[in-house]
């Protein structure tokens, strides 16, 4: 077993070899959206879990200098929106840095939930609007936890779709 201990205050090479080791962890890709200020803000994000059945509540990771965190916290309510094997240039669009507000989704189908007007990707494998009841501050990261208020599978979706991942800086898909 190699043990690489940390620096209290990490160094360029100690942060980088963190990232490619989590990174070898396989994880799910979504999109977070909400609407704040009359406009969609959407992101996507790879840190985000189910933490209970009961009542159905999740948790996503945002981080915390961007525009997200701002609308998400002022709003009190967002989406999840789990991508299929097939969205990945939604993922790639939705992941660029400096996306303008302004037509942010013009290029992305979605629709509305019925009782915020949230936006959900369509074709995602399944999607969830939650409330927030807590957030958390966690490094750089706001760690938002939200209880469900509505969920569905994503118009277009089929129970056999694949869903998209990303592992090692890539995304990928299974079989």
């Amino acid at each position: 077993m190699q043990i690489e201990p940390l620096d209290a205050q990490p160094t360029e090479p100690q942060v980088e070899r963190y990232r490619t080791l989590a990174a070898e962890h396989a994880v799910g890709v979504g999109v977070v959206c909400s609407r704040y200020r009359g406009k969609d803000h959407a992101i996507t994000v790879t840190a985000f879990a189910d933490v209970s059945y009961d009542p159905p509540t999740m948790l996503v990771c945002l981080y915390d200098m961007g525009r997200m965190c701002e609308a998400v916290e002022s709003t009190g309510s967002w989406t999840l929106s789990l991508l299929n094997a097939r969205q990945r240039s939604v993922a790639n669009w939705l992941a660029s840095p400096g996306n303008p507000v302004e037509g942010l989704l013009d290029s992305v189908p979605f629709h509305r939930t019925e009782r915020t007007g949230t936006p959900v990707i369509d074709g995602c494998l399944s999607w969830f609007e939650l409330d927030t009841v807590s957030t958390h501050t966690a490094a750089t990261h706001l760690v938002v936890i939200g209880r469900v208020t509505a969920m569905g599978r994503g118009p277009g979706a089929h129970a056999t779709d694949r869903p998209l991942i990303h592992v090692a800086r890539e995304y990928k898909t299974l079989g």
